[in-house]
This record gives structure tokens, C-alpha cells and sequence, in this order.
């Protein structure tokens, strides 16, 4: 039975939301305990809504940078609630503040995610502070500050418990952020094998998209580990512990470039060896390998060795296979057969590298150990980060924007109809006012269903369980349970919030009294919000679509410059090429967010833009698989047609910048057939020159750019069909304007 209960303790310990929501217990509990030894239940709210303003500001940091941040947000908290008492009885002054802090806070979050988390808490805290004067009878009392400090008290109890925590155990994030990102690694491996199936009539691009879809779940989780790991190594790089994070993390940005690389067009493969084996064995040694990637990450949190027996046989099957294959000399698979050894030595190096990343202390450590700093240097520089932004095509400025216009609306409804707890309007429009549509949608659906049944259970609770100290424990559990669910189950998250508040104020008047106020603030809260994304500088996603496709395309040129310099001076994982290749999976991962986020839009603004910007997804994505093979193979050329090769990978990466701009200035690359015939041309006879033996030489190189080079026509059909979709800005009013 001890044994049993460790081990699940030490699996309770590994959730990601585990550590975050035990705080705010500790939080909640200690305000519920000075509650009651001060004998004095109405401190609950005020301290209450401190500490949940405190945990929705909180940064992940390392325990001195938490420090930090704390000191920044507890002074923002305090400027926030000094102005709202001051200015508070005067309604003109009052809605000039609100407008224009809301728009300040919000072109902050420009700067950087810190500053983005921070703003939005302080906001949050200007609400509630709002809130509790209006509880006490909607004029603050000349000199009382007691709700102004009890709230800042709770803000503050909650960040040192964050401090602490931090203190304590600082690795444990990094840890599970390299968890996730390993098994979001073995997603994506599971997902690449099935493109070996070797079946016909099989929807490729369904599973290419798929693809595409999973890579940015991984870029996604390996961003947010690099943070986590930068933040703590900040004056703390002979910590043994965190470098052994560091080279676990480059390891997985190794196994990520192997596993997006492509080396051949599968279905070629897959007519010419669909009566032999070798397809499945790749396809089930990429599937072991995914395996074995979720089984890394469970046991980098349980501080376990893990198996990857099965994969080390998958390989040898496969080495075994391609071997059969050779000793019965096809002529028909001569130029197949070495992409298909190429394959499978890729595939034992990411075999390696796994086994590697199981005891990374007994690897050598890279040479260049550097982390790009994202964060603002100086003052300076985050004001031009700020000055960038001060235009419409910025979303955080349309969104800067749009969000003071809906607070004040909500605030001048508010005492037009004068409504019983009227700024819970307010809040619910901060809540559900999103960036873009797609997200404001969907959070508007969640809150008001989750409102909904956080009113019928609340209703229950107070109801059955009329106890002040049963409704408070209640209340706790509910707070707890808003944390733990906020970011994936958004519905329970905020019925939880609103049973806390049901429970809270029945501890201060009547919670009967709340329910309809509650249900009806919402509802016009989550109008207002959906209202003001719709009609306020809408952020249409087909409108930027051509953009954020000739982003990919600049930033994979940029990475193919960076394999090129390898290529010439060797292999070197520096900062400059890995930044290349982060920067050329972020820019896929961003297209394909934005795409879905299209989805979600209405037909009438969106018509053609989504499928025509899948397919171009699919040709991009295809496009730095080929450059992920030329960045996994690279090393110094010497041979003699070496100059020629680089030459033809520079206009390769020239004409991505030609269809980049293209892209970027809404215009169709008619021009680039003849350039594209030339470089096929180009690469046919040196493929076709012998060596001395007489035989066929064989060059990963040439082989890549055979792949970029016939990649380049879909690439640019896509490109052009996305530009005719993608109709200006001017031409879409005139269509809506006539329907």
C-alpha cells in the first residue's frame, strides 16, 4: 500500500497543472484561515479576488525573476486600484482612464508574454476592484481603504507562495515542458509513419495536413521549453541539472529536424516497392520511434530509464530489408535505392540520438550552448517593438483598439440601464474580447455555457448545503478547480468560477440575488465582446494570409541559406543555423494556426482563402521537409562539382525570395517556369557526369534539390491561387456591399 500511494503521489506530481493549482489551495486556504481567525467572513471576497488576479499575472521564471515580475505587478495592481477609487464617482474622467489605460495595457503586451500577462492581470484587478465598491454600495467611503488592501494583500500572499514555490522547485517546469515536448515529438513520428503505409488510394494531402498540424504542436512545446530553460540559466550556467536540460533539449531539435526531413516523394516509393516489405519496416521503425519518444517522456518525469528495444530491432529489420532489396539489382530501383539508404541512415542516427537522450551526461556538450534572448535588452528596444505595432495592420493594435471601445461600451450600458452587479459586464467582455475571431467565438460559447451550469450548480449548492463554513470550503474547491481547468476545459473552468462566486457572496447577502444578475451580465457582456470583434477593425485571417505565407517562405530561404554556409564550412549546430531552422518551423506553425483560426471565421468572409491556403500549407510544409533532409545530411563539400550544386541552391533560395515578395505584394509569379526548367536542367547533367569508375555517383545534395527544384511548380501554383483567393481589402467591401 506505501508503495502504491508513492507512486501515485509521484504521478500526481508530474501533471503539469498539479503544482499550479496546489498553490492557489495554499492560496485560498490561507485567506479562508485569516477569514476565520479574525472571525470576519466578508475578507474572504476582497483576498479571494486577490489572489485569483495574482494567479492569472503569474510568469514562469526562475525565483529571482519571479521576484521581479511580483514587485512590477504588485506596484501595477496598486496604481490600478488607487485610480479606479479616485476617479471611480466621476463617470466622464472614469471612462477616459478606463479607455485609455485598456489601450496602453494592451500595446504592452506587444513588448513581450511577460509584459502581455502582467497587463492582462492588472486589468482583471481594475475590474474586481470595481466590483467590490459596487458590493459596498457603489461609492467608495472617503478613507477607507480596507477592500483596496485586502485585495493587494491577497495578490501579494499569492506571489510569495509563487516565489517560494519557484525557490523550491525550479527544475520541475523545465522537466515537464521537456516532457511535453517529447511526447508531441512522438506524436509527430507516429503520424510521419503513416506515410510509409503502403497502400494506394490513400488521401496524402489529409495526412500531410495532419502533419503540418502536429508540427506546430511541437514547435509550440519546444518554444515554450527553450524559455523555461533560458529564464533559469540566466546566471546559472554551471548548474549540472539544468545543463543536462540543455542538451536533452538540443537533442530533441535534432530529432525534430531528422524527423521532418523527407528524402523522396513517398508515393513514388510506394509504387515501386509495394510488393516488398521495406515501406512497412520504415513506417513500423518510425512508429517504435514515436513510441519510444512518449516513453522518454514519461520517464524524464519519473527519473526512470526507458526502453527502446523495439525500435533498435525495427532498424536492424529495416538494414536487413534494404540489403535484400540491393542483392537482387532491379535496375528500375537504381535511383531509388540510394534516397532509401539515405532514409534509413537518418533513421539510425535518430535512433542514436534517442538512446543519447536517455543518459545525455556521457555525450560530448555542444559546442555553441547559446539561446536567443527574445526578450527586450533595453528600454529602447522595447519601445520599437511598440512603435512596430502602432499600425492597423498590427493585430495587437486593432485589438488595442477594440478592447477599450467594448469596455466602454459595456461601462455606458451599464449606467444607462443601471443593471444589479453591472461591471460583472465588464468583466465578461474582458474575458471573452479576443485578438481575432476564432478564439472570441470560441471563448464566448464556453462562458455563457459554462455560466449556465455554474449557476444551476451553484444554485444547488447554496441550497443544499446552507452552511457558511461548507459554501466556503465549497468556494475553495471551485477556485482550485478554475486554475486546474482554465486553459483546456474552459467550460468546467468557468462554471467553477462562477459556483466561487455564487459561494463567496452568499457569505456577504443573499447568493439567490446573484443568479439572474449573473446570467444577464454575461450574456450582454459576451454580445458586447462578439459585437466589437465583428465590426471594430475585424481581424479577418484570409485578409493576412498572403503575409503570413510570405513569412514562411522568407524565413525558409533563410534557413536554406544557413544549411548552404554548413555545407561550405561544415557541420556546426551554431546559434545562427539553429535559429534559422527554429524561425522556418515557427513561421509553418504560425500558417497553420492561422488557418485554423480561418476556419472558424464566417463563410462569407473567408470563401475560397481556407482551401487554397491548405494547399498551400501542404506545399510549404513538403518544402522544409526537403530543406530538414538537406539541414540532417549537411556536412563540408569538397568534391569538384560542389561549387556548381551550391550555385543552383542559391538560386533555389533566390527564387523563394522572388515568390516571397510576390506573395507579400499580392501578385502572381508568372515569370519563374523558365528559371525553374534551367535548374531542373542543371541538375539532370551533373547527376548524369561519372565518376572514374564508370559508375553513377550519388550526392545527398543533388538529390534535395532535385526534390526543392520540383517542388517549386506546386509551390508556386499554390502561391499564385492564394494570391487571386485572397481578394483586397477594397474589393471585399464592394462585395459585401452588393450581396
Amino acid at each position: 500500500m506505501p508503495t502504491l500511494l508513492s507512486l501515485s503521489l509521484r504521478r500526481l506530481w508530474t501533471l503539469d497543472k498539479f503544482a499550479y493549482s496546489l498553490r492557489v489551495f495554499l492560496a485560498f486556504s490561507g485567506a479562508l484561515l485569516l477569514s476565520w481567525a479574525l472571525a470576519d467572513i466578508t475578507l474572504v471576497i476582497p483576498l479571494f479576488l486577490g489572489v485569483i488576479a495574482s494567479a492569472l499575472s503569474e510568469t514562469d521564471d526562475s525565483w529571482q525573476g519571479r521576484l521581479q515580475a511580483l514587485a512590477v505587478t504588485l506596484l501595477c495592481f496598486a496604481t490600478a486600484s488607487l485610480v479606479v477609487r479616485w476617479l471611480f464617482p466621476w463617470p466622464w474622467p472614469f471612462a477616459l482612464a478606463l479607455g485609455s489605460a485598456t489601450f496602453v495595457l494592451v500595446m504592452l503586451g506587444a513588448i513581450g508574454q511577460r509584459y502581455a500577462t502582467i497587463a492582462s492581470g492588472t486589468l482583471i484587478l481594475s475590474l474586481y476592484t470595481m466590483i467590490t465598491i459596487e458590493h459596498h454600495g457603489g461609492v467608495p467611503q472617503q478613507g477607507d481603504w480596507s477592500q483596496t488592501l485586502l485585495i493587494l494583500s491577497g495578490a501579494a500572499w499569492y506571489g510569495a507562495i509563487s516565489v517560494v514555490w519557484c525557490a523550491l522547485f525550479s527544475r520541475q517546469p523545465v522537466k515537464q515542458s521537456m516532457a511535453r515536448l517529447y511526447r508531441e515529438l512522438g506524436k509527430y513520428l507516429i503520424l510521419k509513419s503513416t506515410l510509409f503505409e503502403p497502400l494506394r488510394g490513400v488521401d496524402v494531402e489529409a495526412r500531410r495536413l495532419a502533419l503540418a498540424r502536429q508540427n506546430g504542436q511541437v514547435v509550440e512545446a519546444m518554444n515554450r521549453a527553450k524559455e523555461m530553460l533560458f529564464r533559469r540559466l540566466e546566471g546559472q550556467r554551471g548548474s549540472s541539472k539544468l545543463n543536462r536540460y540543455l542538451r536533452i533539449y538540443f537533442i530533441a531539435q535534432d530529432i525534430h529536424e531528422r524527423a521532418s526531413s523527407s528524402h523522396y516523394p513517398y508515393a513514388q516509393l510506394t509504387e515501386a516497392f509495394f510488393h516488398h516489405d521495406v515501406l512497412f519496416r520504415c513506417q513500423r521503425l518510425l512508429d517504435q520511434q514515436g513510441q519510444a519518444c512518449k516513453r522518454l517522456g514519461k520517464a524524464l518525469l519519473l527519473n526512470r530509464p526507458f526502453e527502446h528495444d523495439q525500435s533498435e530491432l525495427a532498424l536492424a529489420d529495416l538494414r536487413a530489408s534494404i540489403e535484400h532489396l540491393r542483392a537482387m539489382r532491379n535496375p528500375a530501383w537504381r535511383e531509388l535505392m540510394h534516397p532509401l539508404t539515405a532514409l534509413a541512415d537518418n533513421l539510425a542516427t535518430l535512433e542514436g540520438q534517442l538512446a543519447s537522450a536517455d543518459n545525455p551526461d556521457t555525450d560530448d556538450a555542444p559546442g555553441d550552448v547559446s539561446l536567443f534572448d527574445r526578450s527586450p535588452g533595453s528600454i529602447k528596444d522595447a519601445w520599437e517593438r511598440i512603435r512596430l505595432n502602432l499600425t492597423v495592420a498590427s493585430p495587437t493594435f486593432r485589438h488595442a483598439i477594440r478592447l477599450p471601445i467594448a469596455l466602454l461600451a459595456g461601462y455606458g450600458l451599464l449606467h444607462l440601464i443601471h443593471p444589479t452587479q453591472g461591471f460583472w459586464i465588464l468583466l465578461t467582455t474582458l474575458f471573452v474580447c479576443r485578438p481575432n475571431f476564432a478564439a472570441t467565438r470560441r471563448f464566448l460559447t464556453q462562458r455563457i455555457a459554462g455560466t449556465v451550469l455554474g449557476l444551476v450548480v451553484g444554485w444547488a449548492s447554496i441550497t443544499l448545503f446552507p452552511h457558511p463554513l461548507l459554501q466556503t470550503l465549497i468556494a475553495v474547491v471551485a477556485g482550485v478547480t478554475f486554475f486546474a481547468m482554465r486553459e483546456r476545459h474552459y467550460v468546467i473552468a468557468t462554471a467553477a468560477i462562477t459556483l466561487l462566486v455564487l459561494c463567496s457572496f452568499n457569505q456577504v447577502g443573499d447568493g439567490f440575488d446573484l443568479i439572474w444578475p449573473r446570467l444577464f451580465d454575461t450574456l450582454i457582456g459576451a454580445l458586447i465582446a462578439g459585437a466589437a470583434v465583428f465590426f471594430i477593425l475585424p481581424d479577418w485571417q484570409g485578409r493576412r494570409l498572403h503575409r503570413e505565407a510570405a513569412s514562411a517562405l522568407t524565413a525558409s530561404r533563410r534557413y536554406l541559406e544557413e544549411i548552404l554556409q554548413q555545407y561550405q564550412s561544415g557541420k556546426q549546430d551554431d546559434l545562427a543555423y539553429r535559429l534559422a531552422r527554429r524561425n522556418a518551423h515557427n513561421a509553418d506553425a504560425a500558417l497553420s494556426t492561422m488557418l485554423s483560426n480561418l476556419l472558424q471565421e464566417p463563410e462569407h468572409y473567408r470563401r475560397r482563402d481556407a482551401d487554397e491556403g491548405f494547399r498551400f500549407l501542404v506545399s510549404s510544409h513538403t518544402l522544409l521537409g526537403y530543406l530538414s533532409a538537406l539541414g540532417a545530411h549537411r556536412h563540408r563539400l569538397e568534391d569538384a562539382g560542389a561549387d556548381r550544386l551550391l550555385t543552383v541552391a542559391r538560386h533555389v533560395a533566390d527564387y523563394l525570395g522572388q515568390l516571397a515578395d510576390c506573395l507579400a505584394r499580392r501578385e502572381a509569379m508568372g515569370e519563374g517556369e523558365a528559371l525553374r526548367t534551367a535548374l531542373t536542367e542543371e541538375l539532370e547533367f551533373e547527376s548524369q557526369a561519372p565518376e572514374e569508375g564508370g559508375e553513377e555517383r550519388y550526392s545527398p545534395l543533388r538529390t534535395q534539390l532535385q526534390l526543392l527544384v520540383r517542388q517549386l511548380g506546386p509551390l508556386t501554383e499554390a502561391a499564385n491561387r492564394l494570391v487571386v483567393s485572397d481578394e483586397p481589402p477594397a474589393a471585399a467591401a464592394l462585395e459585401a456591399s452588393t450581396r
